[in-house]
């Protein structure tokens, strides 16, 4: 079975046109929502759907974490509230572990719902950094709850949580990057902000990472804080 984590705060929208796609597959999974909303929308959304949803402190890490401490499956699909897809990916994760029982996971490739330039270039970017083992979020990781387990799972960073994740997954175990479907994700990250911007903040907190600074240290750097 396949537990599907889905992060939230005040995404009840999203929450309610994602839990419509993912109820069109046919593979066994269960869904877990961890909540960190300003009001009760996104849980009312989730329970009217007969979805179980955990309340959490706002942090992504923290709630992925909380999501698969409850999980029941024996994959772990992390999975954005803005994600959209035309396929099903449920059925694609299924089909790469069953046929290759040595993949300890992966993720898919990626769409931006925007139609800037940037968006396109980002979406290329993405494409290039996989070769080197470098994927986020978004782009819906998957993995085997027991290597899960063994790497010591995902820590309750303010940020860069997914990063975290995925270095010690890629250095221990191979993972596949599925490529016939993809994910498309909101472009409003990227609203209001200049290209140059984007990329320089992506390679200070990459920077900032790997100078070992401290969750704290990267918080502040990420939110403007500094």
């Amino acid at each position: 079975m396949i537990t599907v984590i889905i992060p939230t705060r005040n995404e009840a929208v999203n929450l309610e046109r994602l839990l419509a796609r993912l109820g069109r597959s046919s593979v066994e999974h269960e869904i877990i929502v961890v909540d960190a909303s300003d009001d009760d929308s996104t849980k009312q959304i989730a329970e009217a759907a007969g979805i179980a949803c955990l309340s959490s402190a706002p942090g992504r890490g923290e709630q992925l974490a909380a999501g698969a401490r409850e999980s029941r499956g024996d994959v772990l699909f992390f999975l954005h509230a803005d994600t959209a897809f035309e396929d099903d990916p449920l059925a694609a994760i299924e089909s790469r572990l069953k046929n290759d029982h040595d993949l300890a996971g992966g993720n898919f490739a990626l769409l931006f719902d925007g139609d800037r330039p940037f968006d396109r270039f980002t979406e290329s970017l993405c494409r290039a950094v996989r070769v080197l083992g470098v994927y986020y979020g978004d782009s819906g990781i998957f993995v085997r709850k027991e290597v899960y387990d063994r790497l010591g799972g995902i820590k309750p960073l303010p940020i860069m949580e997914d990063y975290d994740f995925v270095r010690r997954l890629e250095r221990h175990h191979r993972t596949c990057y599925i490529t016939d479907m993809q994910l498309t994700t909101s472009s409003r990250k990227f609203q209001g902000r200049s290209p140059l911007a984007i990329i320089f903040h992506w390679i200070k907190m990459h920077f900032l990472y790997a100078l070992g600074s401290s969750p704290e240290r990267l918080k502040r750097a990420y939110y403007g804080d500094t």
